[in-house]
């Protein structure tokens, strides 16, 4: 359990420094692009882009520190593996980005309560938490090595 916990906190670590790189990037493109495209776009464009470039760093960093690497897999097979189930959070992260953003456009309230990077900051938070999980566990079953039963 220790191990776990252990674990857990390097990846936590890890992935806030990548949610800070992919923040950073998705912000500044909402930002360049408000008032030039839909919200819905502008946030698109910046949660692919910040995630894509948080991702490379993410597999180095999380491949070096976080877990045990499986050495039955090749480099090319686990970044492959890595990429496939980052694909698939990406869709989880820019569905929820997309959804915020059309409830955003959908409420007056809302518009008229909160500038919309305020609000994509807050449905950035919102996605990057359950993609958070969902990369734990995905990971943690595909990439790394599997303990060998006692005997």
């Amino acid at each position: 359990m220790k191990k776990l916990m252990e674990q857990m906190i390097k990846f936590g670590f890890v992935g806030g420094l990548c949610f800070l790189i992919d923040f950073a990037i998705g912000y500044v493109l909402v930002a360049l692009l408000a008032g030039t495209v839909s919200n819905s776009v502008a946030a698109a464009v910046g949660g692919f882009f910040g995630f894509t470039v948080s991702v490379i760093v993410n597999y180095i960093l999380s491949m070096k520190f976080v877990f045990v690497r499986d050495e039955s897999l090749s480099r090319k097979k686990e970044f492959v593996i890595f990429i496939v189930l980052s694909v698939i959070g990406l869709g989880i992260n820019e569905g929820i980005l997309v959804v915020c953003a059309k409830i955003y456009e959908a409420n007056l309230f809302l518009e008229e309560t909160f500038q919309f990077t305020l609000w994509y900051t807050i449905s950035k938070v919102i996605a990057t938490a359950v993609v958070m999980v969902y990369n734990f566990v995905s990971r943690k079953i595909f990439l790394e090595k599997k303990e060998q039963p006692c005997q």
